[in-house]
C-alpha cells in the first residue's frame, strides 16, 4: 500500500475543485508558502478557473509559469493571462497584487527539481507568515508595469501556437505590459515577419541573440536599426550573409561600414559568434574598437585582412580574451607576426584557442609557438586542418602537452600521411603512412603529458554537417575512430 495523502494534500486537492465564485476569497486565507503546490496541483488538474485566481492572489513578485511543465501549455497561459487581464481592467491595483512578472521561458530539469519555491523565482523571503513582506512601497508598484518574461524564435512557417499568443496578447497591452525577451533566435529571413514579431518587445532587454538564416541586403538593413536598440547583448552569433547577393564591390564596402558601425555599438557584448559573412573584411577596427567587455570571439569562414589580425593584436580586448576562434580563415597568406602578437596579449587570460583548417604550414609555426608556451591558462587546443609535418606536430605535442592547465588537444595528421594530387593539393589519407606515423606522435605525447590529459586526431571534417572523425588513445592504450560532432566554442571546455 502507498502512503495515505496527509491532511494538507487533501485539503489542496479539494479546493482546486473548487469552481465557487468566491476561490478569492478563499485563496486570501492560504498561506502564501503553499501557492507554488497549490498552483502545481492546479496546474496538473487542468483547473483554468483556479489558476486564474491565483495569478491575481499570487503573494510572490514573480511567477516561473515555465517551470511548473517540460512543455508549454497553451489553455494554462490562457488561464494565467486571463487572470492578468482581470487586475489590469481594474482602475486601482487591489492591495494583495504582489505580481510584477509573469516568466513564461522553460527552465532546465536541475532547476524543476528544486521543487514548488522554485515557481516564486527565489527562496522564501523569510519565516512563514500569512502574507510575504512587501518588496517596494505601494507607490512605486503601481507604476510599474506588468512584466512579461518570454524567450522568442523567429522561423519562417507556421509560428508555435504558444509564442504566437503572448505575441499578439501583448501587442494589445503596450503601455501596460512589457514584453523582455533574454534569448532571441531568428531563422527567418523574412523582414517584415522580423519587424512584427518584435514590435512589442523591450529590445533593450535582448541579452542572447542567434541569427542564422542567408539574409538579404534588404533583411540586414532594416534590422540593423533594431540590433543598435539592444544594448545591453551579451552573446551575439551571426551566421549566412554572403557578398554574392549584391550587384557590386561599393555596395559591399557600404554596408560593410553601416553593419560595422552598428556591432560597434554593442558594447555591453561579451561574446561574438560569427559565421560566413563577407562584412568583416577591414572591419574589424570599427566593430571591436568599443567592446572593452569581449571575452570570447569566433571568426569562421570570413574574410578577414591582415590589418584586421593586426588590430586585433593591438586591441584593448585581446588582452581579457578567455576564448578565441578562428576557423576557416586564411591565415597562411599573413605573416605570422600578428598571430604571435594577438597570443602574446591573450596569454593571461586565454583558457580555450582553436586555430582551425587556417592553412597554417611549418613555416608559420616557429613564431606561434613561443607564444603559445605563455599561455598559462590554457585548457584546450584545437589545431586541426592545419598541414603541418610529423616533426612540427611533434613539436607542437610537446609545447602544449607542458601547459599547467591543459586538459584536451585536437591536431591535424601529419602532412606525411596524405596523398599528393598531381596538381600539389592534398588528397585523403593514406592509411599505412598515418598508422606508420601514430608512434612517434604517441612517444611526443607521453613524453610530456599527464595521464589526464587527452589527445586526438582529427582525421577527416566536415564544417557543413559539423561532423569529424577523431582517432583518438584508448583507455587500454590502443587507438579508436569514431564520429563525434565538432563542438561549438561555448560548449568547449575551458
Amino acid at each position: 500500500m502507498g502512503t495515505p495523502p496527509t491532511l494538507e494534500s487533501l485539503a489542496m486537492q479539494a479546493l482546486v475543485r473548487s469552481h465557487s465564485v468566491s476561490i478569492c476569497d478563499t485563496l486570501e486565507d492560504v498561506p502564501w508558502l503553499l501557492f507554488p503546490r497549490l498552483f502545481r496541483e492546479a496546474y496538473a488538474g487542468g483547473h483554468a478557473e483556479v489558476l486564474k485566481a491565483m495569478v491575481q492572489a499570487w503573494p510572490f513578485p514573480c511567477l516561473l509559469l515555465g517551470a511548473v511543465t517540460r512543455s508549454p501549455d497553451l489553455e494554462a497561459l490562457k488561464a494565467a493571462l486571463d487572470g492578468l487581464d482581470l487586475l489590469l481592467a481594474q482602475k486601482d491595483r487591489p492591495r494583495r497584487w504582489k505580481l510584477q512578472v509573469l516568466d513564461l521561458r522553460s527552465v532546465s530539469s536541475e532547476m524543476r527539481a528544486q521543487g514548488c519555491p522554485s515557481l516564486a523565482g527565489s527562496s522564501p523571503p523569510g519565516p512563514l507568515s500569512p502574507r510575504p513582506p512587501a518588496t517596494c512601497d505601494a507607490r512605486r508598484t503601481e507604476e510599474r508595469p506588468l512584466t512579461i518574461v518570454l524567450d522568442l524564435t523567429i522561423q519562417d512557417g507556421p509560428q508555435g501556437a504558444f509564442q504566437a499568443y503572448v505575441l499578439r496578447w501583448a501587442r494589445k497591452r503596450r503601455g501596460r505590459v512589457q514584453l523582455r525577451c533574454e534569448k532571441l533566435q531568428i531563422l527567418s529571413g523574412c523582414p517584415s515577419r522580423v519587424r512584427k514579431a518584435l514590435r512589442p518587445v523591450r529590445l533593450d532587454s535582448i541579452q542572447e541573440l542567434v541569427v542564422d538564416c542567408f539574409w538579404r541586403r534588404e533583411t540586414m538593413k532594416t534590422f540593423a536599426r533594431q540590433l543598435s536598440q539592444m544594448q545591453n547583448l551579451r552573446v551575439l552569433h551571426f551566421s549566412k550573409m554572403s557578398a554574392q547577393v549584391y550587384t557590386s564591390r561599393a555596395l559591399n564596402a557600404l554596408y560593410s561600414r553601416k553593419y560595422a558601425a552598428h556591432l560597434g555599438r554593442l558594447q555591453c557584448l561579451r561574446e561574438l559568434h560569427v559565421h560566413d559573412v563577407f562584412f568583416l573584411h577591414g572591419k574589424l577596427p570599427a566593430i571591436l574598437g568599443s567592446l572593452t567587455a569581449l571575452k570570447t570571439l569566433s571568426l569562421s569562414s570570413c574574410p578577414l585582412q591582415e590589418d584586421d589580425l593586426k588590430f586585433l593584436s593591438g586591441c584593448a580586448c585581446a588582452r581579457q580574451l578567455q576564448r578565441l576562434r578562428l576557423r576557416s580563415v586564411c591565415l597562411g597568406r599573413f605573416s605570422p607576426e600578428p598571430l604571435r602578437a594577438l597570443l602574446e596579449q591573450a596569454a593571461g587570460t586565454l583558457e580555450t584557442l582553436a586555430l582551425e583548417d587556417c592553412g597554417l604550414t611549418d613555416a608559420q609555426l616557429p613564431a606561434i609557438l613561443p607564444a603559445l608556451r605563455q599561455c598559462s591558462q590554457l585548457g584546450f587546443f584545437s589545431f586541426y586542418g592545419n598541414p603541418i609535418s610529423l616533426g612540427s606536430l611533434c613539436t607542437l605535442l610537446s609545447h602544449t602537452a607542458r601547459l599547467a592547465r591543459f586538459s584536451q588537444g585536437i591536431y591535424p595528421p601529419p602532412l606525411e600521411s596524405f596523398y599528393i594530387q598531381d596538381d600539389g593539393v592534398l588528397g585523403s589519407i593514406h592509411l599505412e603512412r598515418f598508422l606508420l606515423m601514430l608512434g612517434p606522435l604517441l612517444q611526443a605525447w607521453r613524453a610530456s603529458s599527464t595521464p589526464s590529459q587527452r589527445f586526438q586526431i582529427c582525421a577527416d571534417f566536415c564544417h557543413r554537417r559539423r561532423k569529424c572523425q577523431m582517432v583518438s588513445l584508448g583507455p587500454r592504450g590502443s587507438w579508436v575512430l569514431t564520429v563525434e560532432g565538432l563542438p561549438g566554442l561555448s560548449a568547449l571546455p575551458a
